[in-house]
């Protein structure tokens, strides 16, 4: 038996087709975790989050990319920490990450670690980290929310801001904003993001990893919902 990660392929193609087109030096960052709070009877697991896999895809190869997490059971053990597949959730930078800017900042961090003794550090990892952090473009502006009626407070967000620049993804135990920043109207523009991120039940507002609907998160399947 393997990994079930891709739990609606209808729902994944659907998500792969809304996000952006990317330009030539940009990717998507996509992670897999291990969530304790999604399997709180595997007593191993330390901390809320373990990072199982990372990689970087053009839009094309995403589903691809994705279907490849798949492997047996059993087989993302982290520090001797066997996975199950009930704390696995797979998230996505819905920002396009910038691989020259990720390349330039990743020289001069190299440029710093090679001039000091060696403490273990994997180049890869930290080429990755820079790419993670290397954002593009900020085509949307996210807000996770979480212990609040989803429907009274998408109600309210959108007295705020005109509803065509409004995404919610429903999660496991909350739900996404997705503000698309270039379809705010003009008369929004200098109040939404002071009144909708002072709304109660915010959690991380910016440029956010977002679970990728139509894959698992802990036992659930995130999905849009407008």
């Amino acid at each position: 038996m393997n990994y079930e990660i891709i739990k609606n392929e209808s729902l994944l193609r659907d998500f792969i087709d809304w996000l952006p087109e990317l330009k030539n030096n940009e990717c998507f960052y996509v992670a897999l975790f291990a969530r304790k709070k999604y399997c709180l009877e595997v007593k191993n697991i330390k901390t809320d989050k373990i990072q199982c896999r990372r990689f970087t895809t053009r839009k094309k190869d995403l589903y691809d990319k994705i279907r490849q997490l798949e492997c047996p059971l059993d087989s993302y053990v982290i520090k001797d920490i066997t996975i199950p597949q009930e704390a696995l959730a797979v998230y996505i930078s819905v920002n396009p990450r910038d691989l020259l800017l990720a390349t330039k900042n990743g020289l001069i961090k190299f440029a710093t670690l090679i001039t000091q003794e060696y403490n273990g550090y994997n180049p890869q990892q930290e080429i990755m980290s820079e790419i993670h952090a290397a954002c593009s473009r900020k085509i949307y502006f996210d807000l996770d929310f979480d212990h609040v009626d989803l429907n009274e407070t998408v109600a309210k967000i959108k007295e705020f801001i005109n509803e065509d620049c409004v995404k919610v993804l429903k999660t496991y135990g909350g739900f996404h904003v997705l503000i698309e920043l270039g379809k705010i109207e003009k008369r929004f523009e200098k109040t939404w993001y002071k009144n909708i991120s002072s709304i109660e039940g915010v959690d991380i507002k910016g440029d956010n990893l977002i679970p990728v609907p139509g894959c698992t998160q802990g036992g659930f399947i995130p999905h849009f919902i407008s």
